[in-house]
């Protein structure tokens, strides 16, 4: 059963973006939503770096002492962490009849192109993950940042703030549609020298052990192996039971870029779309409506996790860092 005080704030759900050049902009977008937060008894906490934290504190003033303040390098870590963390908050808050208010200034800089496409993937995801919190989102996107990353904020984000004023934001995406768009081009194809294992029936004591050695030979660290091995069970016991023959695990170790190991599972079915692939976290008893635990706990143990599914089959592929070595090392030589 839902509490009174959840269904007073669900219907105030915002999320909206900051385009800012320079600081007057900044500011002047920032110190209203934090002040109204701290003037209506909200949890109000600003991510930022430490030169935005000093800038909001000074003009902030006494007001500062209602905000809590949390650095971005160490918030924005993860997509499917971070995304996990922000909702348990905001279903909290809720739940004691109060808002989460959080001022969140993306960390951008430094991130691979596909660690830049789950962390837009999830602007747009939690459009319907948070939609039941009546938490208040405000993201400031700088007008410095690459261009694409400023185009896809308004695409994720339904509304644009200016100064004091919200409007609606005629370039927003359905979250969904968004995240078939990210997903549009088909994934590269494995290199000749992956490793093949075809799987014919739920053997996963062989399975693990195969991955394991593998993963090993990657110099993976343990704590990663453990997730791995986690990940590659649900994701092969997935295909067993709702995909199509033949079923095959491949195993490489990218070194184009970050150094990272990969693991793919394809099979011949088409996974239904409805089950959101993970990409919203299971909910409360009594709260929206949520994900599936299993590929949701894929996406939280992995760097990385791309699935596309179609008529030609499902393929499922995990990446995980690895310690920056030579590739011939990795292969045994």
């Amino acid at each position: 059963m839902i509490e009174p005080g959840w269904a007073t704030v669900s219907e105030s759900f915002t999320h909206r973006v900051l385009p800012y050049d320079g600081v007057d902009e900044f500011l002047g977008g920032a110190l209203p939503f934090l002040r109204d937060g701290v003037d209506a008894g909200d949890r109000v906490l600003a991510v930022a770096g430490v030169g935005r934290e000093l800038l909001l504190r000074e003009a902030l003033g006494p007001a500062a002492a209602g905000v809590e303040f949390t650095d971005a390098a160490t918030w924005y870590t993860h997509p499917s962490r971070t995304l996990a963390d922000c909702l348990a908050d905001a279903d909290n808050t809720a739940w004691q009849g109060r808002r989460l208010r959080v001022l969140g200034d993306p960390v951008w800089a430094s991130r691979s192109p596909l660690e830049v496409l789950e962390w837009q993937r999830t602007e747009a995801i939690l459009n319907v993950a948070f939609r039941d919190t009546g938490a208040a989102l405000l993201c400031p996107y700088s007008s410095s940042l690459p261009a694409g990353v400023v185009a896809s904020s308004r695409q994720t984000h339904p509304e644009t703030v200016r100064g004091v004023t919200a409007l609606a934001n005629p370039g927003y995406m359905d979250p969904w549609a968004y995240n078939a768009h990210c997903d549009r081009e088909p994934l590269p194809p494995p290199p000749s020298g992956a490793d093949s294992l075809k799987i014919d029936r739920p053997d996963l004591y062989w399975l693990r052990a195969y991955v394991s050695d593998y993963a090993r030979q990657a110099r993976l660290h343990e704590e990663d192996l453990q997730r791995l091995l986690v990940a590659v069970t649900e994701v092969v016991t997935n295909a067993l039971r709702h995909g199509e023959p033949p079923i095959v695990l491949r195993m490489w170790a990218d070194t184009s870029g970050e150094p990272a190991l990969v693991c793919e599972v394809t099979d011949e079915g088409r996974w239904d779309p409805a089950s959101g692939y993970g990409l919203v976290p299971p909910r409360p008893v009594g709260t929206g409506s949520g994900g599936r635990f299993g590929l949701w706990a894929v996406r939280l143990l992995c760097s990385v996790v791309q699935i596309r599914a179609g008529e030609g089959g499902t393929a499922v592929r995990l990446r995980l860092r690895l310690p920056a070595v030579p590739a011939a090392s990795i292969n045994g030589a």
